[in-house]
């Protein structure tokens, strides 16, 4: 009897990754982004929201149009370093997403998800606070580039404000979801391992890359999600 198939589900890389290693139905959203932000979004975050939008921008001569290089190229470094900082392997990060230097770990010690955490909140945490002052960077461009798209670093400091808790509240919850898929990975394993101590190593050595380059996955993935706000910047600046 044939398997019932999966719908494959749309939406972000990250969704249909952590879907997938969990081996979870995740069913569509019904709901419109607007109808999402609708309650993400306080009555104070309407409010701020409403006066950005409605705050006219103030007359005169534009100010001097220079290109958006300068912001592209920035902006592409740090999406690089931050790429760099993921794809480390052999130490574990630092709070600020940095490599250590640290032993190797003896093939004979089990492997502890602990690590593999502290390394993805590192990461995390690198992230959040390089794009921060990058997104604050193109604001600033932004503004001085003409008098209208002041507006438009208005509504973007606003959002971030207003998302950025449930922004941390949804991704904090990533490394649990990557606990869960470890274990399954290391039980598998244990089960496919028969007694002999070099088919455990290999045994062992095949399920921990394949997990760590899973985990590099979904960096990856939440990258990219990250970016999302800094790509709408720049295309403001390239097209304005």
């Amino acid at each position: 009897m044939l398997a019932p198939q999966r719908l494959a589900l749309s939406g972000p890389t990250l969704v249909r990754l952590l879907a997938r290693f969990g081996d979870a139905e995740v069913p569509e959203s019904r709901q419109s982004i607007s109808d999402h932000l609708s309650q993400w979004l306080g009555w104070t975050d309407a409010i701020a929201l409403s006066t950005a939008l409605s705050v006219q921008a103030p007359g005169g001569e534009p100010a001097t149009r220079v290109g958006a290089s300068a912001e592209q190229s920035q902006s592409e470094r740090v999406r690089a370093a931050l790429r760099k900082a993921i794809a480390g392997e052999g130490a574990p990060a630092r709070r600020d997403g940095r490599r250590t230097q640290a032993a190797s770990q003896p093939a004979d010690v089990e492997p502890d998800f602990a690590d593999f955490r502290q390394r993805y909140l590192a990461l995390q945490q690198a992230m959040e606070t390089d794009i921060a002052a990058l997104r604050a960077r193109l604001r600033a461009a932004l503004a001085a580039r003409a008098p209208a798209l002041a507006r438009l670093a208005t509504v973007d400091t606003v959002m971030e404000q207003a998302l950025g808790a449930r922004e941390r509240s949804l991704l904090a919850g990533v490394p649990a979801l990557l606990g869960a898929h470890f274990e399954r990975q290391r039980a598998a394993a244990a089960t496919e391992s028969s007694g002999g101590s070099a088919a455990e190593g290999a045994a062992r050595n095949a399920w921990l890359a394949g997990f760590r380059k899973d985990m590099q996955s979904v960096l990856l993935a939440e990258l990219e999600i990250r970016f999302q706000p800094v790509e709408g910047l720049l295309a403001a600046l390239r097209t304005s």
